[in-house]
């Protein structure tokens, strides 16, 4: 699989030193610091009532002296409390989905937007994307901020943008036909959803251009990795953002390591927290990463909560850092019967079953003082739903010997699973309904 355009250079940031890179971090988190101390009252009162002020800001190590910022404060100020312009500077607005309360509402600036394209074309550009390649975006367009987003990094690399958003399965299967795109931006479980019509509707693997896959907006393990690449003959990137940070474009795989999410450093600093006590971890630990943004004007986050769970790894193709493997979010971590675990988890004992597809849901209920657990999967297209006993058998197994959990599989024709135009809702915890 070529790239063309190879030699297309990089940033200068990209290339720096570790010293250099350091000393820009430094000058634009104090800028960003006493921006947001100036300009968000919520945020200046939380520092006050830390007792701490952005003059106490020094060092980068000193940052941790700073309060955190969380999704909470985007419910409490919302809509536009968290801002830090006047209207009249504000050029765009897009919110979160909203699942879990009322969205966070997030704006920006026309220089906003000039880094956020920038940020994402670096994204693609790491990934291999050049210009002229055509992008099929299958992100949702609208409030959410990857569709638009997206859209305007692969405009700003000089791609041709095919703005396909989502829904229309069957047709974007047969658009990746006929309009031969080399770039497809979307999340893992749509991607499977687009694998499975292009399959159904018999169209070969070498008809299709692509090469790769932009894939994020939700957590995915190597298995689904694997699963993608396998089935649509392409490289699945790691790519990764949040709408509370920026949107898309936080950070992104570099093709010639394929080794994690680079993290653009010069624009968003990173933390690994306990995320139980809030204490900034050792270098290489595993914990929860917290963001604070380095050059947004319209709505900066000062050590922003992602709830995301990772690790921060040295540089590789980049001298700045590498995020590992998402293993989940702290929010979705369900305990059941005293034992922790992810959706992540689940789904890559099920990918290490050869019949079963990638599409599954986890519920939970209550009997009594209880929690119970079932997994709902499917077989894949051509598997005898016949033997549904014997693979739920051996996915109980699995889920026992690997997690520590005792579950009820239910295994379901193919396509019986809710297919999503977007993100997946993988659990579905009815002790709360």
């Amino acid at each position: 699989m070529t790239v063309p355009h190879a030699s297309l250079p990089l940033d200068p940031i990209e290339k720096a030193s570790l010293d250099e890179l350091r000393a820009l971090q430094l000058t634009r988190m104090k800028r960003s610091v006493r921006h947001t101390y100036d300009n968000v009252e919520g945020f200046r009162q939380r520092c006050e009532k830390s007792g701490v002020h952005p003059d106490d800001l020094r060092y980068l190590e000193d940052l941790k002296l700073f309060p955190f910022s969380t999704k909470q404060d985007f419910r409490t100020g919302y809509p536009f409390g968290m801002f830090a312009v006047p209207m009249d500077q504000v050029v765009r607005i897009h919110a979160s989905s909203g699942t879990t309360g009322k969205p966070a509402v997030v704006g920006y600036t026309a220089n906003d937007m000039d880094v956020w394209a920038s940020v994402v074309a670096r994204s693609l550009r790491a990934a291999g994307a050049r210009p002229g390649d055509r992008v099929h975006n299958a992100y949702n367009y609208g409030l959410f901020t990857g569709g638009l987003g997206s859209h305007d990094g692969a405009q700003r690399l000089g791609c041709t943008v095919i703005p396909v958003s989502g829904g229309q399965t069957e047709r974007q299967a047969q658009l990746l036909v006929d309009l031969e795109p080399t770039i497809i931006m979307v999340t893992p479980s749509y991607l499977l959803n687009i694998a499975d019509e292009v399959e159904r509707q018999g169209i070969r693997r070498d008809q299709l251009k692509l090469r790769i896959a932009m894939v994020g907006a939700e957590p995915w393990t190597e298995a689904m990795r694997e699963e993608i690449n396998r089935r649509l003959n392409l490289t699945a990137i790691n790519y990764y953002g949040l709408s509370e940070v920026i949107g898309p474009g936080v950070a992104s795989e570099c093709i010639e390591t394929m080794d994690g999410p680079t993290l653009w450093e010069d624009h968003f600093y990173p933390e690994i927290i306990d995320p139980q006590t809030g204490e900034v971890l050792p270098e290489g630990s595993h914990g929860e990463l917290v963001i604070t943004s380095l050059t947004k004007e319209a709505l900066p986050v000062v050590r922003y909560r992602t709830r995301d769970l990772t690790r921060l790894l040295p540089g590789t193709a980049r001298a700045m850092r590498r995020l590992d493997r998402l293993t989940g979010r702290s929010d979705d971590m369900l305990i059941i019967r005293g034992v922790n675990m992810f959706p992540s988890q689940v789904e890559e004992q099920i990918l290490s079953m050869p019949e079963l597809a990638g599409h599954y849901q986890i519920e939970v209920s209550r009997q009594g003082n209880l929690d119970e657990l079932t997994i709902q999967v499917e077989v894949r297209s051509g598997v005898e739903i016949s033997s549904h006993r014997e693979l739920s058998a051996e996915l109980v197994k699995k889920l026992k010997a690997f997690i520590g959990v005792s579950a009820r599989v239910e295994v379901q024709p193919s396509g019986a699973i809710p297919r999503s135009l977007g993100k997946a809702v993988r659990i579905v915890d009815r002790r709360k309904i």
